[in-house]
């Protein structure tokens, strides 16, 4: 089902009253036409949606090593995180899409979480501004790691769109490491609002239930981290922190990370449980310990590794046999229904 079915099933409505059927059939102050009302007594775990959107794209357009697809959908409402406490925010009037510029390393298919991206509409006769915005790095069941904002396009015709995005966040190792610290992408498009109207568009039966929707089939990636049993080096721990996997695994290879060729890697890949999406913007630390000695006892810095993905790690100078993930902050992160939820009391990860 689209927007547009949905309207036409209340179509019989005057303009006036169709404010009154909506809120009638709930979607008045806490929702939209755009998303159903939110299901009461969500776990505090990661669970389906109310509903399941499609998506379509503006293009494609790259810049050195890197990868855009300004991508939209209907506008969302999602939620931002300020330590532990969310702040949702709410589709307005003026909203007419959710726009999302997904970035990626196209030699590895790694989404890097930006520091500082940007988007600027400009319509070519200079007739009317749309205001720029600055999407927030987020995560969705069907998108993994993305950036993405409401924005009000004024009116159908051409448009020009330049994204921005800036990637000194976390550290960068292998190729990642040689890659430039920004990027800027250039799209030329037609805005048409009757396009938005035909994404697809569906409920979900099992609305609240535990558990997540398949990431998109779509030409962008989403970001997956490789199964535990898939994880480079030596598995130490497999725990779970507020709904999140938590594996633990030390590395051989130190050196690549800043250690010396002698040390060991020792790395915390926290992800969403079914998708195996990466946690970024989170303050992690590990007390670590081998043979009754501690190696490591402090911060594990956030890095883009080809083969580890986007995880937390530091090097020790030797493979601990005993560690303590600690969380001093949740992913910061901002999250689509069925993650705002999840993710923020996380307790220590320890080994076995």
């Amino acid at each position: 089902m689209n927007r547009r079915r949905f309207l036409a099933a209340a179509g019989a409505a005057s303009t006036a009253g169709l404010a009154g059927c909506l809120d009638a059939l709930g979607f008045g102050r806490q929702s939209s036409a755009y998303a159903p009302p939110l299901v009461e007594d969500r776990p505090n775990a990661v669970y389906y949606p109310t509903h399941v959107e499609g998506m379509k794209s503006f293009g494609m357009a790259t810049d050195g090593p890197y990868t855009c697809a300004l991508t939209y959908s209907y506008p969302h409402r999602f939620w931002l995180v300020t330590g532990t406490r969310t702040n949702k925010v709410t589709i307005r009037s003026e909203d007419s899409i959710h726009v999302m510029p997904v970035v990626w390393h196209e030699e590895t298919g790694i989404v890097p979480p930006a520091a500082n991206p940007s988007v600027e509409f400009a319509l070519p006769d200079g007739e009317e501004s749309v205001p720029s915005v600055s999407p927030w790095p987020m995560i969705s069941q069907p998108m993994g790691v993305h950036f993405g904002d409401n924005v009000a396009i004024p009116r159908n015709g051409d448009y020009t769109a330049t994204v921005t995005v800036a990637f000194g966040s976390s550290k960068r190792t292998g190729v990642l490491a040689d890659a430039p610290d920004s990027a800027e992408f250039e799209f030329e498009f037609t805005y048409l609002a009757e396009r938005v109207d035909t994404i697809p568009y569906r409920t979900l039966d099992n609305a609240g239930e535990r558990g997540a929707v398949e990431p998109h089939d779509m030409k962008v990636p989403t970001n997956q981290l490789a199964p535990e049993p898939d994880l480079p080096g030596t598995l130490l721990a497999s725990g779970t922190s507020g709904d999140a996997a938590v594996p633990v695994v030390a590395v051989d290879d130190a050196a690549r990370f800043g250690g010396r060729e002698s040390d060991s890697y020792l790395a915390a890949s926290p992800r969403t449980p079914y998708n195996r999406f990466p946690l970024p913007m989170a303050s992690v630390s590990a007390r670590a310990t081998a043979g009754g000695d501690v190696v490591h006892d402090g911060a594990l810095t956030a890095t883009l590794d080809p083969d580890l993905g986007y995880h937390y790690g530091a090097p020790v100078s030797e493979t601990p046999d005993s560690v303590t993930i600690s969380f001093d902050a949740p992913p910061q992160v901002a999250r689509h229904e069925g993650y705002e939820t999840a993710f923020l009391d996380m307790p220590s990860v320890r080994t076995n």
